[in-house]
């Protein structure tokens, strides 16, 4: 009976201890200079995005049993750094993020604010650090074009149910930059998201030093040099409001870099002035932007690795400049044939990743502007089910945005050599 009651003891002792180590806030990553520290260290990292996370932890859509097996894969491989969305708006077209966080203007799904407090938490418990972007240039999530349409300016043009219509899409979501509306309801949307306690930790969001970082958007865009004054403008004042509302994390616009900035790095440079922005993104595409050609993939690998120098050289030397650390926030190249089962080769992307991660570890030796990189993207145990290999509700979610190929950039569970190499070059760099 004594043994018994011991253990029990015991038991219960070591319960309440793992639960005060996971409520244990870890040390904040801040930034001197142009370099990141965490608590009094310097932290360089390759991390992943993992969009969809948010979405896993859902009670009612998500698989949580899935989300913990994927960060405990990530943690084994070094990762411990994820750029995540916060969520998604409107959520009725095909081809989009559905169900959405924010599914009217101002009015949020609480079981998926409840999917984004338990991702916090586990990752906060594996020592794992997130980005969080609040809005979306692109209709996938839907984001600025649905600012739009929920206030007055038509149905969104997306491009993905009536083709060629890019050039419409562009024109329409240009016109967020000069709807007063529509950048006072983000405003509404980032105080929403900044003043939200978590239901786990009891922590308040910009108190939480699980978060690394909040991130305006993914890809913000100045569409046209005529827009460049109103574009700023509006970057400047959203990057100070959250600036305003918490001054415990970092702060970054999630752009690609000269890709969203009207082809120049002096408009780069000019809209990313703002001291409140304490770090610089790009972003890099070879598929996207005709680098790389699956059916030449030798020959173009060779053009992709030359470009992808020249890019990533073109925005140290802006972030040098600036006097702030700069990330490689994402990256990624298809499978051999752009094949999207897991079992297709990927000699040709581990070749790329190992490109960009070695540009990271000489930047860190050398106590270079350029820290990180965050690749695109883990898609864990997601799979293509269906035909046309884009998602539909109910499928598998990957790291691949509904509007395109599931797996067509997915770094899979099984894809062992590539995380071999992000653990490798993750050692390297402690």
């Amino acid at each position: 009976m004594k043994k018994t009651l011991s253990s029990l003891i015991l038991a219960l002792l070591i319960s309440f201890s793992l639960v005060g180590f996971a409520q244990k806030k870890q040390a904040a990553i801040t930034v001197k200079g142009t370099q990141f520290y965490k608590g009094d260290r310097p932290y360089s990292y390759i991390g992943a995005n993992y969009w969809y996370g948010s979405l896993l932890g859902s009670k009612k859509v998500g698989d949580r049993k899935r989300l913990v097996r994927e960060l405990d894969l990530m943690q084994k491989n070094g990762i411990d750094n994820l750029r995540i969305l916060v969520g998604a708006d409107g959520g009725k077209y095909d081809f989009t993020v559905r169900p959405a966080l924010q599914y009217a203007q101002g009015k949020y799904d609480a079981d998926l604010l409840d999917g984004l407090d338990f991702l916090i938490s586990e990752m906060g418990k594996r020592g794992m650090y997130a980005v969080l972007y609040l809005t979306n240039n692109w209709e996938w999530s839907g984001g600025m074009s649905q600012y739009l349409e929920w206030n007055g300016q038509g149905a969104i043009p997306v491009p993905n149910i009536a083709p060629n219509t890019w050039p419409q899409f562009m024109t329409y979501t240009e016109k967020f930059h000069s709807c007063d509306p529509c950048m006072q309801a983000l405003d509404n949307h980032v105080k929403f998201i900044l003043g939200r306690t978590n239901a786990y930790t009891k922590r308040k969001y910009t108190e939480d030093t699980t978060i690394m970082a909040w991130q305006v958007g993914n890809e913000p865009r100045t569409f046209t040099p005529e827009n460049e004054g109103k574009f700023t403008i509006w970057l400047n004042h959203i990057v100070d409001l959250i600036d305003s509302l918490d001054k415990n994390h970092l702060i970054s616009t999630g752009s690609e870099g000269k890709n969203s900035s009207n082809d120049s790095m002096e408009t780069f440079e000019r809209t990313h002035e703002n001291p409140n922005i304490d770090y610089l993104t790009m972003h890099i595409w070879p598929k996207n932007w005709n680098w790389f050609k699956a059916e030449n993939a030798e020959k173009t690998l060779v053009t992709t690795i030359e470009n992808a120098g020249k890019y990533i050289d073109a925005h140290v030397v802006v972030a040098n400049h600036l006097k702030r650390p700069i990330i490689i926030e994402e990256f990624g190249l298809p499978r051999e044939n752009e094949a999207l089962v897991a079992a297709a080769s990927i000699s040709n992307r581990d070749l790329f990743y190992n490109y960009i991660f070695q540009r990271v570890a000489e930047s860190h030796q050398n106590n270079g502007v350029l820290q990180a990189a965050n690749f695109w993207g883990f898609g864990g145990e997601g799979k293509a089910v269906n035909s046309s290999g884009k998602w539909s509700p109910g499928d598998p979610l990957t790291t691949d945005p509904p509007q395109e190929p599931q797996g067509l950039n997915s770094v899979f569970s099984s894809d062992t050599t590539t995380l071999k190499l992000v653990k490798k070059y993750n050692l390297e760099l402690k």
